[in-house]
């Protein structure tokens, strides 16, 4: 039974900053301690607004809701989401039901790591360097394409929807000439784009060989998916800003995407996520884990489909300081394999 939740709120300032209004990454830190005496831990996390929010969420609502009951992850996750509809089925409800979910899961695997209560299906998976970077300069940009290459990162993503699309079209020559024919390249929209520039755009990109186009349009919209995907040869990719599991089954049912990204906080933890994962399987559509490379990474090693890892630079919670060591994963010439170590192996700063 669950005797105690508690919450710490921790800023992290981006090396790189995300653009003006997005200097710092945030993460609220969820312990959880049982009757047995046995803790666990958890984190929401969120890189922009809503960290006050979600904390108390977590402090107060959630807080109330599951003490002195049962500790299994889904049985908490089932009863909690239906408590918290009303505060709305996703958004900062289900980024602070992360918190709780991770840290249950970190007691749920006990003495074993994460990867082994799962069940691995590969040893390692290569991680792919990726960047916050439409705003910067073509020269900044380059420059961040060669370090990844230095890297050794044979797959590599950047940001386009710029004003003018000549831009973006000199960005991406650009960085495709640094990288070589061999490199796979991703482009990441960010939701810019109506279904008119989207076609536009991607027929201007389409010469670069794209490996997929992330999220073209609102994350919401999935009739124009739909139908960009119709008329277009680039795979795409959607999923970061898709907060539920039915969200997901309404872009797999209308064939809305090639590729679904969840992020395993903003879905609510890894009870959701697997649920996506599996949803996703029955459609032979691959899953790959959106951003906290350090979970994602443990995920993705026991996903069905092969899957690449994210990795923003200088952004991940080991590369913010938040992680300290012995970290849950190892990453080798850009390939991530997991340290085995107990729980979801997150040791905070």
């Amino acid at each position: 039974m669950i005797k105690e939740l508690v919450t710490e709120l921790r800023s992290a300032p981006l090396r790189r900053p995300w653009g003006a209004d997005v200097p710092y990454n945030h993460v609220v830190i969820c312990t959880v301690t049982l009757e047995d005496g046995r803790v666990g831990t958890g984190f929401s996390w969120t890189p922009q607004i809503g960290a006050q929010a979600v904390k108390a969420l977590l402090d107060n609502d959630i807080r109330e809701a599951v003490l002195g009951g049962p500790a299994h992850p889904e049985l908490v996750w089932e009863g909690l989401s239906r408590h918290l509809s009303e505060a709305g089925r996703g958004g900062l409800t289900t980024v602070a039901m992360a918190g709780l979910d991770l840290a249950l899961w970190d007691l749920h695997c006990g003495a074993s790591s994460l990867v082994d209560v799962l069940g691995a299906r590969r040893d390692r998976v290569p991680v792919y360097g990726s960047g916050v970077n439409l705003h910067y300069s073509l020269d900044e940009l380059v420059a961040q394409a060669r370090r990844w290459i230095a890297a050794g990162h044979r797959a590599v993503k950047i940001k386009v929807g710029r004003p003018d699309l000549a831009e973006d079209v000199e960005r991406v020559a650009a960085v495709r000439e640094v990288i070589g024919p061999a490199v796979t390249l991703m482009i990441d929209a960010n939701q810019r784009w109506d279904l008119h520039r989207a076609r536009r755009a991607i027929d201007a990109l389409a010469p670069y060989d794209l490996h997929w186009i992330e999220e073209p349009l609102p994350a919401d919209d999935v009739a124009a998916h739909v139908e960009l995907r119709r008329h277009i040869d680039v795979p795409v990719a959607v999923g970061e800003n898709v907060y539920t599991v039915h969200g997901f089954r309404d872009l797999l049912t209308a064939g809305a995407c090639d590729v679904v990204q969840p992020n395993v906080v903003r879905v609510g933890g890894i009870t959701p996520f697997l649920r996506i994962a599996r949803l996703a399987h029955a459609f032979d559509v691959p899953v790959h884990p959106h951003l906290l490379t350090e979970l994602s990474g443990q995920l993705a090693l026991t996903l069905p489909h092969p899957a690449m890892v994210e990795a923003v630079e200088d952004a991940t919670l080991t590369g913010l300081g938040l992680l300290a060591e012995p970290y849950p994963v190892v990453i080798e010439e850009a390939e991530l394999r997991s340290a085995r170590a107990r729980g979801l192996g997150l040791t905070w700063s």
